[in-house]
C-alpha cells in the first residue's frame, strides 16, 4: 500500500507540485482577490525568516498588514525584520524569537503576546522542520513532532480566544502533500516504533496538521481555519534536509514567492474567508486530504484519541498561571527585535 501511495502521489507531484503545475494552476486564479489594504489587521507569521515564511510576511507587510514574525535564530530574524522594513516601507514589522520545539516557552510566549498587544487578526502556522535522526528535546518529545505538531497546536490553541474577539479572525497552516502518503498514527505519535525514517515522520506530522485543523474549525465557528500544501518549492529547508530531491528537481521546483501564494490568499483575500472553515489548499482550492483507494482515513475513535493526547502532552506543561509566568524576575516577555 505505501508503494502504492508513493507512486500516485509523485506521479500527481510532478503534474501539479511544480513550477509548471503552478504556472498552470494560476491561469485560473482572480487577480482581484490580492488587491486588498489589509492596513490596522494583525498578522503572526512563524518561520518568517527565510522561505515560504518570509516571502507570506514580505506579501503581507505591503499591503499595510502589522507583521509579528516568529522566528528561532535572532541574527536572522533581525536581518530578515530590516529587509522587509525596507522592501515594503512598513515599519510595522516586529520580530519575536521563540524556539516552536520548546514546549513551555510556547505556552509562555503566547500568553505574553495577548498581554503585551491589543489584536491578533491571522495566525499562519509555517515554521517547521524535518530531523532524519531520531532526538529528543528536555521535555522528552522527538523533536520533529515537538516543532511541527505540538508547537503548532499549543501556539493555536493558546491564540484561539484571543483570535475569536478579532475582525475576520483566521488561521492557516502549512502542510505539505506529503500527508497524503500517511495515516494518522495514534499510537506512535512519537515515532518509536520500527524503522526512524525522518521523512516519512515529517508527513505524519503533516497528516496530523489536517487533522487538527478539521477539528479546531469543527470547534471554533468563530474562526476560519485552513491547512494547505505549497508545492515543492525551492528553500533552503529542502536542500538542506532533501538534498537528493532538491538536486533532482532543479528548476522544476516552485520559487518561494509561488509557494506562498495560496499562504498570502488564505490570509489576505475575502474570497478564501467565504470557503468552507477546515479544508486543505492548493493553489488556491480546497483539495481532497487522501488520495484515491490509500485507506488513510481515521476513524472518529481514533481521532478523538489523537486529540485527548495532544491535550493532556499540553497540560503537562502549561505554566501555572501568576506563578511561572509572573515569577521572583518578573512577568515572562517574547524577546522582540
Amino acid at each position: 500500500m505505501s508503494m502504492y501511495r508513493n507512486a500516485v502521489w509523485f506521479l500527481n507531484g510532478i503534474h501539479q507540485y511544480t513550477r509548471k503545475g503552478y504556472e498552470i494552476a494560476s491561469k485560473d486564479f482572480e487577480p482581484q482577490d490580492l488587491n486588498v489594504s489589509v492596513v490596522g489587521r494583525s498578522f503572526m507569521v512563524t518561520g518568517a525568516n527565510s522561505g515560504i515564511g518570509r516571502a507570506t510576511a514580505m506579501a503581507i507587510a505591503k499591503k499595510g498588514g502589522r507583521v509579528h514574525m516568529v522566528c528561532r535564530n535572532k541574527d536572522k530574524a533581525e536581518e530578515a525584520r530590516a529587509e522587509i522594513v525596507s522592501e515594503s516601507g512598513n515599519t510595522e514589522v516586529y520580530a519575536h524569537i521563540l524556539d516552536l520545539s520548546e514546549i513551555r516557552k510556547v505556552w509562555e510566549f503566547a500568553e505574553a503576546f495577548k498581554k503585551q498587544y491589543p489584536s491578533l487578526n491571522v495566525l499562519i502556522n509555517n515554521a517547521g522542520c524535518m530531523v532524519h535522526k531520531r532526538e529528543v528535546n528536555d521535555e522528552k518529545l522527538e523533536q520533529n513532532f515537538a516543532t511541527n505538531t505540538m508547537g503548532v497546536y499549543i501556539l493555536t490553541q493558546s491564540l484561539i480566544p484571543f483570535l475569536q474577539k478579532s475582525r475576520d479572525p483566521r488561521v492557516i497552516t502549512v502542510s505539505s502533500g506529503g500527508m497524503l502518503v500517511q495515516k494518522l498514527q495514534v499510537d506512535d505519535l512519537q515515532s518509536e516504533k520500527g524503522y526512524f525514517d525522518g521523512v516519512m515522520v515529517y508527513a505524519q506530522n503533516k497528516r496530523q496538521q489536517v487533522v487538527l485543523t478539521q477539528e479546531w474549525a469543527k470547534a471554533n465557528p468563530v474562526i476560519h481555519f485552513s491547512v494547505m500544501h505549497p508545492g515543492w518549492v525551492d528553500t533552503l529547508a529542502v536542500s538542506t534536509s532533501m538534498p537528493q530531491f532538491h538536486q533532482m528537481m532543479g528548476e522544476r521546483l516552485r520559487t518561494v514567492e509561488q509557494g506562498a501564494d495560496t499562504v498570502v490568499w488564505l490570509a489576505l483575500s475575502r474570497a478564501a474567508a467565504r470557503t468552507r472553515s477546515g479544508q486543505f489548499f492548493q493553489d488556491r482550492k480546497p483539495v481532497p486530504t487522501h488520495l484515491p483507494l490509500a485507506w488513510t482515513h481515521s476513524s472518529t475513535k481514533e481521532i478523538q484519541t489523537f486529540m485527548a493526547k495532544l491535550e493532556n502532552m499540553a497540560e503537562a506543561v502549561k505554566p501555572q498561571p501568576d506563578t511561572e509566568l509572573n515569577g521572583p524576575l518578573g512577568p515572562y516577555r517574547p524577546q522582540v527585535v
